[in-house]
C-alpha cells in the first residue's frame, strides 16, 4: 500500500465508507450510508455517474444508456425520505401509458396498461377463456409480490436457514417452475403468454428458465405503474447524486479502483489506478461481482477462490444497443415503450441463452421512444430513441462485434423502418452503438453480461453472492449481482438489504 500521506485520506473518529460504482445500486447504498452517519465516498471510473444509466449527449440529443422502465416509485422516494428530503425537490416522474405496446410481425398489437377492462378486452379478443385465466394469474402474481417482493425483496440472505424458512411459501407458489410454464397454466393464447412472461428478460432472465417468482413483476407494474423521469433517467441519477451531496456525501469521478486493500480478513480501503489510496471502515462494491472478486480482491485468497467460482455460474445475456436521433418528430401513434416480437419466441430465447450459440438471423427488440413522453430528449422538431436486442454473452457466442456490429445495426434499423418508424433511414442524423464488448470493457461485466448472475432458482436469494462477504467481515456487495437481482427496484432493494446488514454490523440504532 502506498505510504505517501498526500495520497491517503485518513480515518477520523466518524466511521467512513467507500462505495465502488455510481450506478443506481451504488448511489442508493451511498445515500443510505451517509444518512446512517457514515462519512461516505462514492467512486466511479467514468466521467459521469449512472453506471448502466450513463447518459450519451450527441448534437443536442440525449440518450439514456440504461434502465428506462421505472417501476415502484416508492422505493426511489424512500431514499429521499430516509435522508430527510422531499423527492419532488429533486426529480419529477411522469406516468407512461400504456406501460408497453406489444407488437408482432402479423400486425397484431396489444397495449398493456393498468386498465383492467381494457386489458381483458384485448386478451378476450384472442381467447375468451383467457380472461378468467388472466384474472387468476393476476391474483397469483399479487401473491408472489407479497411473498417475494414485500417480504423478501430487501432481506439479505446471509444464512441458508433463511432460505429454508422461505422455502415453503416459495414452493407453494411453484418457484421451482419457470415463468413461462406458470403463465401457461393460466392462459392458452401464445401472444398473451408472451405478454405475461417477457418481463423477466428486463432483469436478464430467460422466461423458460427463470424462477416463476419473477412473475411478480406483473403485479409490481400493475400496483405502482410505469414511469419516466422528466429529463430522462439521467435526470433521476443527477437527482440522487444531488441528494447524496446535499447530505454531505462525496462523489469522485474518473477514479478507477484498481484494488481493494485488506489486512487479514478485514478490508482497509481501496487503491485507485492512479495510485491514490482511500482508507475506510468498510468497503462496498456495486461493480460486477466477478470483477469485484477476481480483479479487485485479487490479492486475497477469498477473491481468487470465489471469483473463480462466480465465473462458472450461469450469467445473463448481453445486449446490442443502438442509440439514434432522427431529424423528424416521433411518428404519430408510436408509444414510449414498444416490444417488437419476431417470428420465434422460445426458439430465439434458447439461442440467446444457450452455450455454443451464434447470433440468430432474427430478433425481438425493445424500442425506447422517450420523446413520446418528454420532448426535451431531442432538439426541437427532432426525436431520440434507443433500440436493444438481447444477444448471447461472450462466453456463449464468440462473436467479433467490431465486424458484426455495423451489419447488425443496419439490419435492425431496416426492421424498425418496416415495422415501427417509417422513413427512419433517410431521417437518421445521429447514431451510437453499445455492443457486448462495451459491457465487458467499459462496465467490467463478466463476459459482457448485461445483468450479472442469471436469476434462475439455484442462483437466487441465498444462492446469489451475499450482501456481506462470508470471509472479509466488512466487505459488502450491492447491485444486480446480489439479492434480489437486476432491475431498478432490484438494485435499490439490494442497497436497502446491504444497508440493513451494515446497520447491524456497526450497531447503529
Amino acid at each position: 500500500m502506498t505510504k505517501n500521506n498526500n495520497q491517503i485520506i485518513s480515518k477520523k473518529n466518524r466511521k467512513t465508507a467507500i462505495v465502488i460504482g455510481a450506478g443506481f445500486g451504488g448511489i442508493s447504498l451511498a445515500i443510505r450510508l451517509q444518512s446512517m452517519g457514515f462519512k461516505t465516498v462514492l467512486l466511479d471510473n467514468r466521467d459521469k455517474p449512472g453506471g448502466r444509466a450513463y447518459v450519451y449527449e450527441i448534437d443536442g440529443y440525449k440518450f439514456d444508456g440504461g434502465p428506462t422502465v421505472i417501476t415502484d416509485p416508492n422505493c426511489i422516494e424512500e431514499l429521499f425520505t430516509v435522508s430527510g428530503k422531499d423527492m419532488k425537490d429533486y426529480v419529477t416522474l411522469l406516468p407512461v401509458d400504456p406501460f408497453y405496446r406489444l407488437q408482432w410481425e402479423d400486425g397484431q398489437v396489444l397495449d398493456y396498461n393498468n386498465d383492467q377492462l381494457f386489458l381483458e378486452k384485448q386478451i378476450g379478443e384472442r381467447n375468451k377463456d383467457d380472461v378468467i385465466g388472466y384474472r387468476k394469474f393476476l391474483e397469483y402474481s399479487k401473491d408472489l409480490y407479497r411473498e417475494g417482493y414485500e417480504k423478501l425483496g430487501t432481506t439479505a440472505f446471509l444464512k441458508v436457514s433463511q432460505m429454508f424458512a422461505a422455502a415453503p411459501q416459495l414452493m407453494r407458489l411453484r418457484a421451482d417452475r419457470s415463468v413461462y410454464k406458470q403463465v401457461s397454466k393460466f392462459v392458452k393464447n401464445e401472444k398473451t403468454r408472451q405478454l405475461l412472461s417477457f418481463q423477466s428478460l428486463l432483469v436478464g432472465g430467460n422466461p423458460f428458465a427463470t424462477s416463476a417468482i419473477y412473475a411478480l413483476i406483473h403485479a409490481l407494474e400493475r400496483k405502482g405503474g410505469v414511469w419516466f423521469a422528466k429529463g430522462g433517467t439521467g435526470a433521476l441519477v443527477n437527482g440522487l447524486i444531488s441528494l447524496f451531496k446535499d447530505i454531505g456525501g462525496e462523489v469522485i469521478l474518473n477514479s478507477e479502483v484498481d484494488e481493494i486493500q485488506t489486512s487479514g480478513d478485514i478490508a482497509t480501503g481501496v487503491t485507485l489506478r492512479n495510485g491514490r489510496v482511500f482508507i475506510s471502515d468498510l468497503v462496498a462494491s456495486n461493480a460486477d461481482v466477478v470483477h469485484t472478486y477476481s480483479k479487485l480482491l485479487r490479492s486475497h485468497p477469498r477473491g481468487l477462490k470465489y471469483g473463480k467460482s462466480l465465473s462458472k455460474k450461469r450469467h445473463s445475456m448481453s445486449l446490442f444497443v443502438i442509440y439514434f436521433g432522427l431529424k423528424k418528430p416521433t411518428p404519430k401513434g408510436l408509444k414510449h415503450h414498444v416490444i417488437l416480437f419476431g417470428k420465434r419466441y422460445k426458439e430465439l430465447i434458447a439461442e440467446i441463452f444457450g452455450k455454443g450459440g451464434k447470433l440468430s438471423n432474427d430478433f425481438s427488440l425493445y424500442l425506447h421512444a422517450p420523446c413520446v413522453t418528454d420532448a426535451s430528449m431531442a432538439p426541437v422538431g427532432k426525436s431520440s430513441y434507443y433500440v436493444l436486442a438481447p444477444v448471447p454473452h461472450l462466453g456463449n457466442a464468440d462473436i467479433n462485434w467490431d465486424e458484426v456490429g455495423p451489419i447488425y445495426t443496419k439490419k435492425i434499423l431496416n426492421y424498425l423502418e418496416k415495422y415501427a418508424i417509417p422513413d427512419l433511414n433517410k431521417n437518421l442524423e445521429v447514431l451510437h452503438t453499445l455492443t457486448p464488448f462495451g459491457f465487458r470493457d467499459i462496465m467490467n461485466s463478466h463476459m459482457g453480461s448485461a445483468f450479472s448472475v442469471e436469476p434462475i432458482l439455484t442462483q437466487s436469494a441465498w444462492f446469489r453472492p451475499h450482501n456481506r462477504d462470508d470471509v472479509i467481515s466488512n466487505m459488502y456487495i450491492t447491485g444486480a449481482g446480489t439479492h434480489p437481482g437486476a432491475g431498478l427496484p432490484g438494485v435499490i432493494g439490494a442497497a436497502k438489504a446491504t444497508a440493513s446488514v451494515i446497520c447491524d454490523d456497526f450497531s447503529i440504532n
